[in-house]
């Protein structure tokens, strides 16, 4: 009997859960014929369902996640899903050193640093400033002079930018519940009165872009990364940090507890930190990729409206999630609930 030949040891999968256009084709083709020993698989996730899988397991089933800082520590401490990053076999001089250390500060347990940043972006203000030029702030989508002609979703961004414009600080009031509640009674209570100025509620990207260009909507709450799209379709629609300050996220590199390719997800992503792929991620992902110089290696048209939307004050008054904490997010769902019911004035 023959037996057949060995074509070698069998290629290692490196198994990703991470959000839509985070890991596109293109780099993963590239990635692996620089290492035809590893197989990437992808997983499209999101914040609550990455917790939710690894939870259910115990943090197997993946080798690389990217959770938002800000939900790193919480679910670490009450699920023990994650495993400390070991430092050494990261390019850390390829990052951004303040994202490098927000992230740092917000994802170490005892002494241990389970994450790292990929990229960041903010939510705010999309205008068109033709017909908006006046709406620099979160409650200006509330402006009776715009009855009809504003939109924003209902999650957690349009509580938080609201109550920060009403001078309040929901992030500090995270860790006492019954404060954070008080606050989003306040909030609640102003964006039902505010529902008649709202055209629609948007669920994404696509059907904001076609509220804003068809001029249904004048004014809305955005991420930033779809205004700067927008803007070289219309070039009179532009991103508006708020004035009370826009709200910064980042998302991360995190390892769960039982993954078995560690070498294999610190090879993709030192590979992903490089100038020739981050330009490549910038324009998949529309955010700006956490390295230094990021801004500058994002698609010309967006690069442009970046550096045209943000000012280094807007920049310095950036206000980074804070970490969740348990009973935050049954609060915002009921806030939530309670507005969609309410009827439009």
């Amino acid at each position: 009997m023959m037996w057949p030949l060995s074509t070698g040891a069998q290629a290692e999968t490196l198994r990703i859960l991470t959000w839509g256009n985070y890991a596109p084709d293109d780099v993963i083709k590239l990635f692996e014929a620089e290492y035809p020993d590893i197989n990437v698989e992808v997983t499209l996730s999101n914040n609550e369902e990455m917790i939710a899988k690894l939870r259910a397991t115990g943090g197997a089933g993946f080798d690389l996640v990217q959770p938002g800082f800000n939900r790193v520590a919480a679910a670490q401490a009450e699920f023990n899903i994650y495993k400390p990053m070991d430092m050494s076999k990261v390019n850390v001089d390829a990052l951004d050193p303040m994202l490098l250390e927000k992230v740092r500060a917000d994802t170490t347990i005892d002494g241990e640093i389970y994450s790292i940043p990929f990229d960041w972006g903010t939510s705010g203000l999309m205008v068109d400033k033709t017909k908006a030029p006046e709406v620099t702030d979160w409650l200006d989508l509330c402006d009776a002079k715009y009855k009809g002609r504003t939109s924003m979703r209902l999650r957690r961004t349009i509580l938080v930018g609201t109550a920060f414009a009403l001078g309040k600080d929901p992030f500090a009031a995270y860790s006492d519940l019954d404060e954070y509640k008080k606050i989003l009674d306040e909030v609640a209570d102003t964006l039902i009165a505010c529902k008649s100025n709202v055209k629609a509620y948007w669920q994404g990207g696509d059907d904001l872009s076609a509220l804003m260009l068809s001029g249904e909507a004048v004014a809305a709450e955005t991420w930033d990364s779809t205004a700067f799209r927008l803007f070289s379709q219309n070039p009179n629609i532009v991103y508006v940090p708020p004035k009370s300050g826009a709200l910064g996220w980042i998302d991360t590199f995190t390892l769960p507890r039982k993954g078995q390719a560690d070498e294999a997800a610190y090879k993709w992503i030192n590979f992903v930190f490089r100038p020739d792929i981050v330009t490549k991620l910038s324009a998949s992902t529309g955010s700006i990729i956490a390295v230094k110089d990021g801004i500058g290696l994002l698609p010309q048209d967006v690069r442009e409206a970046v550096q045209g939307a943000f000012t280094p004050e807007d920049i310095a008054n950036i206000r980074f999630a804070a970490q969740i904490q348990p009973g935050v997010e049954d609060i915002e769902g009921k806030v939530l609930e309670q507005i969609k019911a309410a009827s439009s004035n």
